[in-house]
């Protein structure tokens, strides 16, 4: 059914549009360690509350070496107004043909309010420098997710 991508897989690069109109690549940021996670909706409440956390821990993971990148299906004028609403502090990717989550298999089919639904799995991929998957966790919690994910790679304070 839906592709789940392994450590040691190569991360798909891709070219998708940011919050500022610009594009970005993942290849463009070979050489760093990349934290992606896939959201459902922008300015939701638990995609507001996941995004916040990434934005209050970004100066620790920054200092570990690592750049944050947030995708999702919404537009890149929609981002924007997240951006600017809650003051992110790192790029939102726009992916409204989710052609990059379901190559991530964070796009298919999820438990939602006990419906069935096709959409966003909300995941995130922890990626090293030379592009290879370290980590692929789906179906994470937003609500503390950031805290358990800097537990995981060793940075929790």
């Amino acid at each position: 059914m839906n592709v789940r991508l392994q450590p040691g897989e190569t991360a798909p690069d891709f070219t998708l549009a940011t919050d500022t109109g610009d594009t970005m690549t993942l290849s463009s940021l070979q050489g760093r360690k990349v934290i992606l996670y896939a959201y459902p909706r922008a300015m939701t409440p638990g995609c507001t509350k996941e995004a916040c956390d990434f934005r209050d821990s970004l100066a620790s993971l920054q200092a570990a070496g690592f750049a944050v990148v947030g995708i999702s299906p919404d537009e890149p004028e929609e981002l924007a107004k997240f951006v600017e609403r809650d003051g992110l502090t790192f790029p939102l990717l726009s992916d409204p043909e989710h052609k990059v989550l379901e190559e991530y298999g964070a796009w298919g089919e999820k438990k939602n309010y006990g419906r069935t639904i096709t959409g966003v799995i909300r995941s995130t991929f922890v990626i090293d420098e030379a592009g290879k998957i370290e980590a692929a966790q789906y179906n994470v919690k937003a609500t503390g997710h950031v805290a358990r994910l800097k537990k995981q790679l060793g940075l929790d304070e």
